[in-house]
């Protein structure tokens, strides 16, 4: 093997200037360009809805004496993941078709104590001039046929930017403990078996499924029959517990 057929392929990243040296079109030139900021866009909205929910937390907390928020995860879809979505969907890969067709890409799940927090939770979001409600998918009045529970919300928030005002959207998953502990050990069992799950697997999800909703009617009855005889107990007790995990 001679030196020239020795040496290794380098490939040099391409850039936008690159690009505008071809003879490419200006729509492709723009989508490049677009591409770019898309990560830092639905980074910038998902921080700008936590600041929201924060301050939501913030009134409930003051108002109640107990925050109903117990936790937030936030995360940002990943572009092979987009890609595949897209292609599932049957659309053109465009940024255009991107921001009006895949909702998902910016999520933010809050899990809460009770399921009547969830509910109330979602009302405090859309009653709000800054956050506009797009979409909600009721996953706990009426669960998936395996079992998942969960409330879906589809919103957006305004980024002020240089160019204007931006509304991203952000899906929102609501929970509680008790449906976040299953959806988390399906997920993980639904991978193990790489999506091809035995069906009396199956079976005994959707049995733990119903415990887990049996155990939130159950927590939530105690929690209003406690209220009932002594509620300043009770309140003291959870203003407590969340001052200890602030």
């Amino acid at each position: 093997m001679n030196e020239q057929q020795n040496q290794q392929l380098v490939v040099s990243p391409v850039t936008l200037k690159d690009l505008h040296q071809l003879d490419i079109d200006n729509n492709l030139l723009r989508q490049f360009e677009e591409w770019k900021k898309l990560p830092m866009l639905y980074k910038l909205a998902l921080e700008e809805l936590q600041s929201k929910i924060k301050l939501i937390k913030t009134e409930l907390k003051l108002q109640d004496g107990y925050s109903p928020i117990e936790h937030i995860k936030v995360r940002i879809k990943e572009p092979k993941s987009i890609m595949n979505k897209m292609e599932r969907k049957g659309y053109e890969l465009t940024m255009d078709n991107i921001l009006n067709h895949i909702h998902d890409i910016a999520g933010m799940r809050i899990v809460c104590a009770f399921v009547q927090d969830i509910y109330r939770l979602l009302d405090h979001l859309t009653h709000r001039d800054d956050i506009r409600l797009i979409e909600v998918k009721d996953y706990i009045a009426h669960p998936k046929p395996n079992g998942y529970q969960s409330l879906h919300v589809i919103v957006a928030v305004p980024l002020i930017l240089i160019e204007g005002t931006r509304w991203m959207k952000v899906e929102i998953q609501m929970r509680t403990l008790a449906m976040d502990f299953w959806a988390s050990m399906e997920h993980i069992i639904f991978y193990k078996y790489d999506k091809q799950v035995p069906p009396h697997v199956v079976a005994e999800l959707k049995e733990a499924s119903q415990a887990a909703d049996k155990l939130d009617h159950q927590m939530l009855r105690l929690r209003q029959e406690i209220l009932a005889e002594n509620g300043d107990l009770i309140e003291g007790a959870l203003h407590e517990m969340h001052e200890g995990e602030s």
